[in-house]
């Protein structure tokens, strides 16, 4: 089965949805006590688990149009989200070494989609 572009760009946007909860999580953890009211109305919290459930539910979708060898790589992404958003939202400082590893993060990603023997297409 080809992996249909729609399908890798799903887990792409899936990706960008995860990467924004954990940065959500991190917001809320810094007024995070373990009062059980303080938990329900922590909208930072409840944010990122409502992310979390879209993001699972589109990477199903998602695994209907292509191979999961192709697709679940493609997660890797989640890193280079992470890093740049937290540069841009939490005041986070990227470093050399940071973006010498968000290149071979791409690198990988897309010598497994070239490894694949059918790679990525354009039908929808």
């Amino acid at each position: 089965m080809a992996t249909k572009l729609w399908a890798a760009l799903l887990v792409l946007f899936t990706t960008l949805l995860t990467s924004s909860a954990q940065l959500l999580w991190k917001k809320g953890s810094a007024t995070l006590t373990f009062d059980i009211l303080n938990i329900i109305t922590n909208y930072y919290i409840i944010g990122g688990i409502l992310l979390y459930v879209i993001g699972g539910a589109l990477m199903i979708i998602s695994f209907r149009g292509g191979e999961v060898s192709v697709l679940y790589p493609i997660i890797a992404t989640s890193y280079i989200w992470v890093s740049l958003l937290s540069v841009k939202f939490l005041g986070e400082v990227m470093n050399f070494y940071k973006w010498l590893g968000i290149m071979a993060i791409i690198a990988g990603i897309i010598s497994i989609g070239f490894g694949s023997k059918d790679s990525v297409t354009g039908a929808i």
